[in-house]
């Protein structure tokens, strides 16, 4: 009985993460922060937002900041396309945050082993919002630090 123990406790536990896409790179959204993911919709801009933020928008009678990805992490302008996507984070602090991302493309599963963690990136502005690297296969994810990423202080 000690043995099935022993490998009960080398199971190493996963944590989910839904991979978006952003340009050409494949990024990875804890789930356990994801509320929703919506279609594109009509973004209402507000006045004097930081250049980041696109507006907000209603989402079951929520008002819903949406914040671009890409102009946070300073990789040009969205791109829209039918496989465009708002990603609805429930977040402690800020409540609902909306990021709009190119593609969602499907949910995985990580072990710690399978994520490198002490990451040095060449795209300086990027790399702080990139906690570690997975492998999924012969493909890598970057994850998110979505605290960072949030965050109202532009990195600018």
């Amino acid at each position: 009985m000690a043995n099935h123990r022993e490998l009960e406790a080398v199971e190493e536990e996963k944590i989910q993460y839904i991979v978006v896409k952003i340009g050409d790179e494949q990024y990875g959204i804890d789930i356990a922060l994801v509320d929703n993911i919506v279609r594109m919709q009509k973004i209402t801009r507000v006045p004097k937002a930081q250049a980041h933020y696109n507006g907000v928008i209603n989402l079951r009678g929520e008002v819903v900041p949406v914040m671009s990805a890409r102009r946070k992490m300073k990789l040009g302008e969205d791109v829209l396309t039918n496989k465009s996507r708002i990603i609805i984070l429930k977040l402690e602090e800020q409540g609902l945050v909306g990021i709009q991302v190119d593609e969602v493309k499907e949910v995985i599963s990580l072990g710690e082993s399978e994520i490198e963690r002490n990451v040095q990136n060449t795209k300086k502005s990027a790399n702080t919002f990139i906690n570690g690297i997975g492998k999924n296969g012969d493909d890598l994810i970057s994850i998110f630090e979505i605290s960072a990423l949030v965050d109202e202080v532009d990195a600018s």
